[in-house]
């Protein structure tokens, strides 16, 4: 048994402390891999977000007033 526990992997793995200037630099060159959308691209999402947001409302608007109305007429609450 005590062979089987010398090839596990340690539990924890101690990771090399890096300098905040390091690490700034290492973010900056990882930003530079990011592939930005164009001015075109940012437009086209919110408005198509936008159109999404007024859909979803409206749906929920009818489906709110159909349930409010299922719920007045099974509890007999309307007149």
């Amino acid at each position: 048994m005590s062979d089987q526990t010398s090839n596990q992997a340690p539990v924890e793995t101690r990771r090399k402390r890096v300098s905040p200037f390091r690490f700034m630099q290492e973010v900056r060159e990882e930003t530079r891999k990011v592939t930005w959308p164009s001015r075109k691209e940012t437009m086209i999402t919110t408005a198509m977000v936008f159109v999404m947001v007024a859909i979803a409302s409206v749906f929920f608007l009818v489906a709110d007033q159909v349930i409010r109305v299922a719920v007045t007429f099974v509890l007999g609450i309307g007149s």
